[in-house]
Protein backbone atom coordinates (compact mmCIF):
# COMPACT_ATOMS: atom_id res chain seq x y z
CA UNK A 1 0.00 0.00 0.00
CA UNK A 2 1.42 3.41 -0.93
CA UNK A 3 2.03 5.99 1.77
CA UNK A 4 -0.11 8.68 0.12
CA UNK A 5 -3.15 6.47 0.66
CA UNK A 6 -2.54 6.17 4.41
CA UNK A 7 -1.80 9.80 5.28
CA UNK A 8 -4.98 11.36 3.90
CA UNK A 9 -7.03 13.29 6.49
CA UNK A 10 -10.37 11.92 7.51
CA UNK A 11 -13.33 13.39 5.57
CA UNK A 12 -15.56 15.89 7.34
CA UNK A 13 -18.58 14.57 9.21
CA UNK A 14 -21.95 14.72 7.49
CA UNK A 15 -25.42 14.57 8.97
CA UNK A 16 -27.36 11.32 8.71
CA UNK A 17 -30.15 12.86 6.55
CA UNK A 18 -27.59 14.08 4.02
CA UNK A 19 -25.87 10.69 3.88
CA UNK A 20 -29.18 8.80 3.66
CA UNK A 21 -30.47 11.19 0.99
CA UNK A 22 -27.34 10.80 -1.10
CA UNK A 23 -27.61 7.02 -0.88
CA UNK A 24 -31.30 7.18 -1.80
CA UNK A 25 -30.59 9.36 -4.84
CA UNK A 26 -27.98 6.87 -6.05
CA UNK A 27 -30.38 4.00 -5.39
CA UNK A 28 -33.11 5.67 -7.46
CA UNK A 29 -30.73 6.18 -10.39
CA UNK A 30 -29.67 2.54 -10.29
CA UNK A 31 -33.18 1.22 -9.63
CA UNK A 32 -34.61 2.96 -12.69
CA UNK A 33 -32.33 0.88 -14.90
CA UNK A 34 -32.41 -2.29 -12.79
CA UNK A 35 -28.97 -1.89 -11.19
CA UNK A 36 -27.62 -1.13 -7.72
CA UNK A 37 -26.06 2.20 -8.67
CA UNK A 38 -22.63 1.63 -7.10
CA UNK A 39 -20.91 3.14 -10.13
CA UNK A 40 -22.68 6.42 -9.34
CA UNK A 41 -22.00 6.16 -5.60
CA UNK A 42 -18.21 5.94 -5.96
CA UNK A 43 -17.61 9.47 -7.34
CA UNK A 44 -20.05 10.81 -4.73
CA UNK A 45 -18.00 9.27 -1.93
CA UNK A 46 -14.91 10.98 -3.32
CA UNK A 47 -16.31 14.29 -4.55
CA UNK A 48 -19.04 15.08 -2.00
CA UNK A 49 -17.94 13.23 1.12
CA UNK A 50 -14.19 13.69 0.71
CA UNK A 51 -12.92 10.13 1.01
CA UNK A 52 -9.60 9.23 -0.60
CA UNK A 53 -9.78 6.87 -3.59
CA UNK A 54 -8.98 3.58 -1.84
CA UNK A 55 -11.15 4.40 1.17
CA UNK A 56 -14.05 5.22 -1.16
CA UNK A 57 -13.59 1.92 -3.00
CA UNK A 58 -13.65 -0.07 0.24
CA UNK A 59 -16.75 1.73 1.52
CA UNK A 60 -18.42 1.33 -1.87
CA UNK A 61 -17.66 -2.40 -1.81
CA UNK A 62 -19.18 -2.75 1.66
CA UNK A 63 -22.37 -0.95 0.60
CA UNK A 64 -22.58 -2.90 -2.66
CA UNK A 65 -22.35 -6.12 -0.68
CA UNK A 66 -25.24 -5.06 1.57
CA UNK A 67 -27.39 -4.04 -1.42
CA UNK A 68 -26.73 -7.36 -3.19
CA UNK A 69 -27.59 -9.36 -0.06
CA UNK A 70 -30.90 -7.49 0.24
CA UNK A 71 -31.69 -7.81 -3.48
CA UNK A 72 -30.84 -11.51 -3.71
CA UNK A 73 -34.03 -12.93 -2.07
CA UNK A 74 -36.26 -10.72 -4.23
CA UNK A 75 -34.40 -11.76 -7.37
CA UNK A 76 -34.58 -15.44 -6.48
CA UNK A 77 -38.31 -15.07 -5.79
CA UNK A 78 -38.79 -13.53 -9.24
CA UNK A 79 -37.14 -16.49 -10.98
CA UNK A 80 -37.87 -20.05 -9.75
CA UNK A 81 -35.00 -21.53 -7.76
CA UNK A 82 -35.12 -24.71 -9.82
CA UNK A 83 -34.62 -22.67 -12.98
CA UNK A 84 -31.57 -20.93 -11.52
CA UNK A 85 -30.17 -24.19 -10.11
CA UNK A 86 -30.40 -25.78 -13.55
CA UNK A 87 -28.07 -23.08 -14.87
CA UNK A 88 -25.33 -23.53 -12.27
CA UNK A 89 -22.71 -24.26 -14.99
CA UNK A 90 -23.10 -20.65 -16.21
CA UNK A 91 -22.35 -19.23 -12.77
CA UNK A 92 -19.53 -21.71 -12.21
CA UNK A 93 -17.96 -20.81 -15.55
CA UNK A 94 -17.88 -17.10 -14.76
CA UNK A 95 -16.82 -17.64 -11.15
CA UNK A 96 -13.79 -19.61 -12.33
CA UNK A 97 -12.45 -16.29 -13.60
CA UNK A 98 -14.16 -13.68 -11.43
CA UNK A 99 -12.88 -15.00 -8.09
CA UNK A 100 -9.29 -14.78 -9.28
CA UNK A 101 -9.98 -11.41 -10.88
CA UNK A 102 -11.48 -10.04 -7.67
CA UNK A 103 -8.41 -11.01 -5.62
CA UNK A 104 -6.05 -9.63 -8.25
CA UNK A 105 -8.02 -6.39 -8.67
CA UNK A 106 -8.13 -5.71 -4.93
CA UNK A 107 -4.41 -6.49 -4.65
CA UNK A 108 -3.60 -3.99 -7.41
CA UNK A 109 -5.84 -1.33 -5.88
CA UNK A 110 -4.13 -1.39 -2.49
CA UNK A 111 -0.69 -1.20 -4.11
CA UNK A 112 -1.42 1.69 -6.48
CA UNK A 113 -0.42 5.23 -5.73
CA UNK A 114 -3.46 7.31 -4.97
CA UNK A 115 -3.05 9.47 -8.08
CA UNK A 116 -2.82 6.35 -10.24
CA UNK A 117 -5.94 4.86 -8.66
CA UNK A 118 -7.91 8.04 -9.41
CA UNK A 119 -6.94 7.76 -13.07
CA UNK A 120 -7.71 4.06 -13.24
CA UNK A 121 -11.12 4.73 -11.70
CA UNK A 122 -11.72 7.47 -14.28
CA UNK A 123 -11.01 5.03 -17.12
CA UNK A 124 -13.31 2.42 -15.57
CA UNK A 125 -16.07 5.03 -15.24
CA UNK A 126 -15.78 5.57 -18.99
CA UNK A 127 -16.06 1.80 -19.46
CA UNK A 128 -19.23 1.76 -17.35
CA UNK A 129 -20.70 4.63 -19.36
CA UNK A 130 -20.03 2.75 -22.61
CA UNK A 131 -21.49 -0.47 -21.20
CA UNK A 132 -24.59 1.40 -20.01
CA UNK A 133 -25.23 2.93 -23.42
CA UNK A 134 -24.52 -0.26 -25.38
CA UNK A 135 -26.65 -2.56 -23.24
CA UNK A 136 -29.66 -0.22 -23.22
CA UNK A 137 -29.58 1.05 -26.79
CA UNK A 138 -28.63 -2.09 -28.70
CA UNK A 139 -29.98 -5.61 -28.75
CA UNK A 140 -27.53 -8.06 -27.18
CA UNK A 141 -27.58 -11.20 -29.28
CA UNK A 142 -26.12 -14.53 -28.27
CA UNK A 143 -22.82 -15.62 -29.77
CA UNK A 144 -23.18 -19.13 -31.10
CA UNK A 145 -19.95 -20.49 -29.69
CA UNK A 146 -19.01 -24.16 -29.27
CA UNK A 147 -18.40 -25.24 -25.63
CA UNK A 148 -14.66 -25.52 -26.29
CA UNK A 149 -14.62 -21.79 -27.01
CA UNK A 150 -17.44 -20.59 -24.77
CA UNK A 151 -15.98 -21.99 -21.54
CA UNK A 152 -12.57 -20.24 -21.78
CA UNK A 153 -14.37 -17.10 -23.01
CA UNK A 154 -16.53 -17.22 -19.87
CA UNK A 155 -13.48 -17.60 -17.65
CA UNK A 156 -11.74 -14.68 -19.38
CA UNK A 157 -14.85 -12.49 -19.14
CA UNK A 158 -15.26 -13.38 -15.48
CA UNK A 159 -11.63 -12.53 -14.82
CA UNK A 160 -11.97 -9.08 -16.35
CA UNK A 161 -15.27 -8.37 -14.60
CA UNK A 162 -13.82 -9.49 -11.27
CA UNK A 163 -10.91 -7.08 -11.65
CA UNK A 164 -13.17 -4.14 -12.56
CA UNK A 165 -15.67 -4.88 -9.79
CA UNK A 166 -12.94 -5.15 -7.15
CA UNK A 167 -11.16 -1.93 -8.15
CA UNK A 168 -14.40 0.10 -8.31
CA UNK A 169 -16.10 -1.53 -5.35
CA UNK A 170 -19.17 -2.45 -7.42
CA UNK A 171 -21.18 -5.64 -7.83
CA UNK A 172 -20.49 -5.78 -11.56
CA UNK A 173 -24.03 -6.50 -12.71
CA UNK A 174 -23.80 -3.90 -15.48
CA UNK A 175 -21.08 -6.06 -17.05
CA UNK A 176 -22.22 -9.52 -15.93
CA UNK A 177 -25.77 -9.33 -17.29
CA UNK A 178 -24.86 -8.58 -20.94
CA UNK A 179 -22.02 -11.11 -20.72
CA UNK A 180 -24.41 -13.86 -19.59
CA UNK A 181 -26.81 -13.00 -22.40
CA UNK A 182 -24.02 -12.75 -24.97
CA UNK A 183 -22.10 -15.92 -24.09
CA UNK A 184 -24.78 -18.21 -22.66
CA UNK A 185 -28.01 -17.08 -24.34
CA UNK A 186 -30.00 -16.46 -21.15
CA UNK A 187 -32.89 -13.99 -21.08
CA UNK A 188 -32.41 -10.70 -19.21
CA UNK A 189 -34.48 -11.75 -16.19
CA UNK A 190 -32.57 -14.99 -15.65
CA UNK A 191 -29.27 -13.23 -16.38
CA UNK A 192 -30.04 -10.72 -13.62
CA UNK A 193 -30.50 -13.48 -11.05
CA UNK A 194 -27.42 -15.36 -12.21
CA UNK A 195 -25.38 -12.16 -12.06
CA UNK A 196 -26.18 -11.81 -8.34
CA UNK A 197 -25.07 -15.38 -7.71
CA UNK A 198 -21.77 -14.58 -9.39
CA UNK A 199 -21.45 -11.13 -7.81
CA UNK A 200 -21.87 -12.23 -4.20
CA UNK A 201 -18.91 -14.65 -3.90
CA UNK A 202 -16.83 -12.40 -6.15
CA UNK A 203 -17.45 -9.45 -3.84
CA UNK A 204 -16.66 -11.54 -0.77
CA UNK A 205 -13.28 -12.48 -2.21
CA UNK A 206 -12.43 -8.83 -2.96
CA UNK A 207 -13.68 -7.87 0.51
CA UNK A 208 -11.46 -10.52 2.09
CA UNK A 209 -8.44 -9.16 0.20
CA UNK A 210 -9.17 -5.57 1.22
CA UNK A 211 -9.55 -6.68 4.86
CA UNK A 212 -5.85 -7.59 4.89
CA UNK A 213 -4.83 -4.00 4.12
CA UNK A 214 -4.45 -1.14 6.59
CA UNK A 215 -6.91 1.01 4.63
CA UNK A 216 -9.69 -1.39 5.60
CA UNK A 217 -9.80 0.47 8.94
CA UNK A 218 -11.82 3.17 7.16
CA UNK A 219 -14.81 0.82 7.31
CA UNK A 220 -14.61 0.38 11.07
CA UNK A 221 -14.33 4.12 11.66
CA UNK A 222 -17.26 4.87 9.34
CA UNK A 223 -19.74 2.11 10.19
CA UNK A 224 -22.59 4.54 10.90
CA UNK A 225 -21.92 6.41 7.66
CA UNK A 226 -21.80 3.15 5.70
CA UNK A 227 -24.98 1.75 7.26
CA UNK A 228 -26.87 5.01 6.71
CA UNK A 229 -25.89 5.34 3.07
CA UNK A 230 -26.52 1.64 2.42
CA UNK A 231 -30.01 2.00 3.92
CA UNK A 232 -30.61 5.00 1.68
CA UNK A 233 -29.38 3.06 -1.35
CA UNK A 234 -31.75 0.18 -0.61
CA UNK A 235 -34.73 2.51 -0.12
CA UNK A 236 -33.82 4.44 -3.25
CA UNK A 237 -33.40 1.27 -5.31
CA UNK A 238 -36.89 0.17 -4.28
CA UNK A 239 -38.32 3.54 -5.33
CA UNK A 240 -36.30 3.46 -8.53
CA UNK A 241 -37.72 0.03 -9.30
CA UNK A 242 -41.23 1.48 -9.04
CA UNK A 243 -40.20 4.21 -11.47
CA UNK A 244 -38.82 1.66 -13.94
CA UNK A 245 -40.21 2.56 -17.35
CA UNK A 246 -41.59 5.94 -16.25
CA UNK A 247 -38.74 7.76 -17.94
CA UNK A 248 -38.00 6.62 -21.51
CA UNK A 249 -34.58 5.11 -22.10
CA UNK A 250 -33.92 7.63 -24.85
CA UNK A 251 -33.85 10.32 -22.13
CA UNK A 252 -32.67 8.39 -19.07
CA UNK A 253 -29.70 6.47 -20.49
CA UNK A 254 -27.92 9.45 -22.10
CA UNK A 255 -28.45 11.46 -18.89
CA UNK A 256 -26.92 8.71 -16.75
CA UNK A 257 -24.07 8.26 -19.22
CA UNK A 258 -23.30 11.99 -19.00
CA UNK A 259 -23.19 11.71 -15.18
CA UNK A 260 -20.63 8.92 -15.49
CA UNK A 261 -18.59 10.87 -18.04
CA UNK A 262 -18.52 14.00 -15.88
CA UNK A 263 -17.56 11.87 -12.89
CA UNK A 264 -14.75 10.29 -14.90
CA UNK A 265 -13.34 13.71 -15.83
CA UNK A 266 -13.48 14.88 -12.20
CA UNK A 267 -11.75 11.72 -10.99
CA UNK A 268 -9.01 12.07 -13.60
CA UNK A 269 -8.36 15.64 -12.42
CA UNK A 270 -8.59 14.82 -8.73
CA UNK A 271 -5.61 15.99 -6.70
Amino acid sequence: MSSDQTLRPLPPAHSAPVVFGAGAAIGVLGGMIGLGGAEFRLPLLIGLFGFAALSAVILNKAMSLVVVLVALPARLAAVPAAEIAARWPVAANLLAGSLLGAWAGASWAVRMRSTTLYRVLAVLMLLMAAALVLTHTTTVTTLDLPPATRIPAGVAAGLGIGVVAAIMGVAGGELLIPTIVLLFGEDIKTAGSLSLLVSLPTMLVAFARYSRDGSFAVLGSNLRFTATMAAGSIAGAALGGLLLGVFPDVVLIPALAVILLVSAVKLARHE
